[in-house]
């Protein structure tokens, strides 16, 4: 006679409360449905209200939208960046005789983000503010989007998606960033756009390398593919984030890079003999053309207005006008690499990760309406704390467990590589330049990535479904915690990112560290 089986507890009895809703919601095929179009739809609102509304404010150029709006509108007015007269600031706001000539003006970023911050203008008008800040704002929602997208395809959870766009879609320098016509927040657009692409290149690249007959030899190269247009169009994204600011080379480069690695190590799951070699000089140069070549193209079509044109700076120091357009780059890069003017925002990359000096992007000192006699409006670049140190502490994990994965020869999975990938080509370049004149909000491109991490780390936190039931129910509840109060955190700064007049008082709750003044 046998020992009767062990009677084990029901499913919805090992299930936690949550578990036991979300697997009830997204079997409903109706329920189902509905949640994966209304989850980035509703996250996406969210992030539009928050970035949209009242971005007008304040009516006058903040911070270094002095070089890019006036920038922005001598490019849709003469076709590349003139020079300005005394007063310019004041003639924006109050629509007097605009002082542009039209002798080119030495400028240090490519025009791409400029021509889309023209196209606000040309809308709303140089005098109108929110026109200036409408490609910023619409891209800085945008962003949130990709940010959902990116983390459904590398999770295959709404879950863990919707967690990371809405951290994102909260997070202050992210809306900071999306409401003033600065670069950055443009820039980080198009780099999570190659991203993304990226990720589907995989998804239709890495089964095609992996196909084997079960029967035949090894293969010894396995298969060349130019086939792979999600390819061309990461490159064409990456060209564009390049076009805005040339830091968007470094990502071109490092997902160049992981593209090459990822088509190895699936050519090695595959059984090719000669993986290695040929992921790196078979199909290394074929993805080379499809990936930078487009990126090329893409950066000097932004550049049609100076090279059709023949007033701008260094436009006639040759004949040709791509061998001129070399020497001004050349001119270019002698000012990024030599630039270490003091500026009392500056911080080193060093100290990104502490957020030892979040940038103000603007300050009025007297306003009113605010319920006291000492009132104080300040539109500050610092992020949502939680998100921020949260973001940092889940990359260092997700670094670990990389380095540990790779002694134990365990497979790692693209949710724990590719933000570190991402942190590492928004974040290690700076560190090489060290005495440059650099700020905090250029952290506005790693957000992303950090909201990314976190997310995934969360999702570990919370526990999987075969882990016992005391662990989920626990780390589900520190989750749910942690999210509360990192909504709490951002309702507290809220008022801080958007410029409203606050008590004195109420501003230095808020400077959690001196630096932050």
């Amino acid at each position: 006679m046998t020992a009767p089986e062990p009677l084990l507890p029901a499913p919805q009895e090992r299930s936690t409360r949550y578990g036991q809703l979300r697997d009830r919601v997204l079997s409903d095929p109706d329920w189902g449905r509905a949640v994966r179009w209304l989850a980035p739809l509703v996250i996406t609102a969210v992030a539009a209200v928050l970035r949209l509304v009242n971005v007008g404010h304040p009516h006058q150029l903040a911070f270094d939208e002095t070089y890019y709006v006036k920038d922005a509108w001598s490019l849709w007015t003469l076709g590349y960046e003139g020079t300005w007269g005394e007063k310019a600031d004041d003639a924006f706001v109050t629509l007097q005789a605009l002082p542009l000539s039209d002798q080119g003006a030495f400028i240090v970023h490519p025009p791409l983000g400029k021509w889309l911050i023209a196209l606000g203008m040309a809308i709303g008008g140089p005098d109108n503010s929110a026109g200036w800040r409408l490609a910023t704002a619409v891209l800085g929602t945008g962003s949130v989007l990709l940010v959902y997208l990116i983390a459904r395809r590398l999770s295959g959870s709404i879950v863990v998606a919707t967690v990371a766009g809405t951290l994102l879609a909260i997070d202050g320098l992210s809306i900071v960033m999306s409401r003033i016509a600065l670069l950055d927040g443009i820039l980080t657009f198009f780099l999570l756009l190659g991203v993304l692409f990226v990720l589907i290149d995989r998804e239709r690249t890495i089964p095609v390398l992996e196909r084997r007959d079960p029967d035949a030899p090894d293969p010894f190269w396995g298969p060349v593919l130019w086939r792979r247009p999600w390819l061309i169009a990461a490159g064409t994204a990456f060209g564009a984030a390049s076009a805005v600011k040339w830091s968007g080379l470094y990502a071109l480069a490092g997902f160049g890079l992981y593209v090459v690695v990822t088509d190895a190590l699936a050519r090695r799951r595959a059984g090719v003999v000669l993986w290695p070699t040929a992921a790196a000089f078979r199909q290394g140069p074929v993805s080379f053309v499809l990936f930078v070549f487009p990126a090329l193209a893409v950066y000097l079509f932004s550049w049609t207005g100076w090279l059709v044109t023949a007033g701008g700076y260094d436009r006639q120091s040759d004949p040709n006008p791509l061998v001129a357009l070399w020497k001004y780059h050349e001119s270019m890069l002698g000012f990024h690499v030599g630039l270490t003017r003091g500026h009392p925002y500056a911080s080193p990359a060093w100290e990104w990760p502490l957020l030892l000096r979040p940038t103000a992007v603007w300050v009025d000192s007297d306003p009113k309406n605010c319920g006291t006699d000492h009132c104080i409006a300040v539109i500050s670049a610092v992020p949502n704390p939680l998100i921020w140190y949260g973001g940092v502490a889940a990359a260092v994990y997700l670094l670990y467990r990389l380095v540990r994965g790779w002694i134990t020869r365990r497979p790692i999975g693209p949710e724990l590589t590719l933000p570190l990938v991402g942190l590492a080509v928004t974040y290690l370049p700076w560190l090489m330049f060290p005495e440059r004149t650099i700020f905090q909000f250029y952290t506005v491109v790693m957000m992303p990535f950090l909201v990314l991490g976190l997310s995934m780390t969360l999702r570990i936190i919370a526990g999987r479904r075969e882990d016992p039931l005391y662990r989920r129910q626990s780390g589900e509840r520190t989750v749910t915690i942690f999210l509360v109060f990192v909504v709490l955190v951002s309702a507290f700064f809220l008022p801080l990112w958007t410029g409203m007049s606050v008590p004195y008082d109420f501003w230095l709750l808020h400077n959690w560290m001196p630096g932050w003044v």
